[in-house]
């Protein structure tokens, strides 16, 4: 991308979990790439919308791994201060349970140079240290982590759904991930529809509107505190 092409953009802000298929703001532009050095983990609570503080939901966050990508969709929002400003708006409260906004480098889809398509792209994410960030859960058994998103459901859907559409996300942009697969299959295990996900080798997609069994123990975690956003 040319100089006078980002110079044009008031910002960009990098998705990476639901705003892959759902930003929900005025956007002008929807570009699919990836950033470097992170990679997604479902180690953060969501107790308002998928979730609740009794029971919380398990929403994807970014862990530093250097060396590793994560795949995504960057938005840029231009139009003046105030599009800015309401964008950015709705975007903090909707990413409330993030605790920092990180900028970082964002590579196009295609474009193979090894110096990055836009600087100082946004991308909402959480402190890794349960002392100093009360929605990180931290990382789990995958057993563990399934059984939770299985059973977890809260105002605004249920935690299950939410894995089964950023499955989906992954595919709709062609870079399916083995992580997320391999979490939204063991779901499907506990839920015994086994066999209607995305296999690695195949990689077709799978439903997101399933019922809960009521055999499936929930997950007991401690609560926690009241917040308000509209998804993660």
């Amino acid at each position: 991308m040319s100089e006078s092409y980002n110079q044009r953009m008031v910002f960009w802000v990098f998705g990476y979990g639901s705003l892959v298929w759902n930003p929900g703001f005025e956007y002008d532009e929807k570009v699919i790439g990836f950033i470097k050095d992170y990679k997604r983990v479902f180690d953060l609570a969501c107790i308002d919308h998928r979730g609740t503080p009794e029971h919380p939901a398990r929403t994807c966050t970014l862990e530093h791994q250097e060396g590793a990508i994560c795949w995504g969709a960057a938005y840029s929002v231009r139009g003046g201060p105030e599009k800015e400003r309401l964008a950015m708006e709705y975007l903090e409260k909707r990413e409330c349970e993030y605790d920092a906004k990180t900028l970082v480098n964002f590579y196009k889809e295609g474009d193979f140079s090894d110096e990055p398509s836009l600087t100082g792209v946004i991308v909402f994410t959480s402190t890794p240290d349960k002392e100093s960030n009360k929605y990180y859960l931290g990382p789990a058994p995958l057993e563990d982590m399934a059984r939770q998103i299985a059973t977890a459901s809260g105002p605004f859907g249920n935690n299950r759904e939410y894995l089964f559409l950023l499955e989906k996300a992954m595919f709709d942009i062609g870079h399916e991930e083995d992580y997320i697969i391999e979490l939204a299959n063991e779901v499907r295990n506990a839920l015994g529809i086994v066999g209607k996900g995305i296999p690695k080798d195949k990689k077709l997609t799978g439903p997101s509107h399933i019922p809960l069994k009521s055999h499936i123990p929930a997950i007991h975690l401690h609560p926690l505190p009241e917040a308000i956003a509209m998804d993660s």
